[in-house]
């Protein structure tokens, strides 16, 4: 597959199989999930007009989940009512996310294939999440631009990644892991972090403007995670693209 890091698909293949156990290696994503989840409920529904409420706020919106893994954030925005697409370049994900949905009794469509297989087709959703991706591939340029393409005039797409500072590398390498073992060493490499400026960048490049930026700040303490204005080490940023012509006019 075309921009896509071998090293790293094989490396989550290996772990395919612990994406849903909460004390497995997956256990920050699990808690992480759970704040970005309540992030995205409330900016994407103030984005589209949506009462945050309500227990499906997000109903009848387009949305990809880019890297799904196995499927934990995608369920999440199936359980707040939007058609969900996730995509993985690891078959074994792929697998994984698919069986434990159907479990869940949840539908979602997931497929093995990359942001530019989905271009090529002429694909495009209300919301693309590329969330803990861009990190993970050799081109980055080229990957951001297939996730802008992706979006829908009016559409959104929500970024999360890690800042590419000292701090980050102490926090998210050093400490995550090789100090407190949170995460597999090798996990992450500094040279691929990117920052939020150069995420602004490619998305404006794309046609999006960025419309949110937020920090995610972790207590080494009891494990909490939760929203701080500091994008020093984990960042989100929301941004959107313009109407359609005819629409803007209306």
């Amino acid at each position: 597959m075309d921009n896509v890091d071998p090293e790293e698909a094989a490396r989550y293949a290996a772990l395919a199989s612990a994406w849903w156990d909460p004390r497995g290696p997956f256990w920050p994503l699990h808690r992480l999930n759970a704040l970005r989840t309540e992030y995205l409920r409330r900016e994407l529904s103030r984005m589209f007009g949506r009462e945050p409420g309500k227990n499906t706020p997000l109903a009848g919106l387009e949305v990809l989940d880019v890297g799904c893994g196995g499927g934990i954030l995608s369920e999440s925005m199936a359980r707040l009512g939007a058609r969900v697409h996730g995509i993985d370049v690891v078959e074994r994900n792929i697998a994984i996310a698919a069986g434990h949905a159907a479990e869940s009794g949840l539908e979602v469509r997931y497929e093995t294939c990359t942001v530019s297989n989905l271009v090529a087709r002429e694909l495009a959703y209300d919301v693309v999440l590329n969330m803990e991706v861009v990190e993970h591939v050799p081109d980055v340029k080229a990957f951001m631009a297939d996730c802008a393409h992706l979006v829908k005039p009016g559409g959104a797409m929500a970024v999360a990644t890690i800042n590419r500072t000292p701090r980050a590398w102490l926090f998210a390498i050093f400490g995550a892991e090789y100090v407190l073992r949170w995460l597999p060493r090798g996990t992450h490499q500094w040279r691929r972090f990117v920052t939020p400026l150069e995420v602004e960048s490619l998305l404006g490049a794309g046609g999006l403007q960025t419309v949110q930026r937020t920090g995610v700040k972790v207590n080494p303490f009891n494990r909490k995670m939760s929203l701080t204005r500091s994008l020093g080490v984990n960042f989100m940023l929301l941004a959107r693209r313009g109407p359609a012509a005819n629409e803007a006019a209306a």
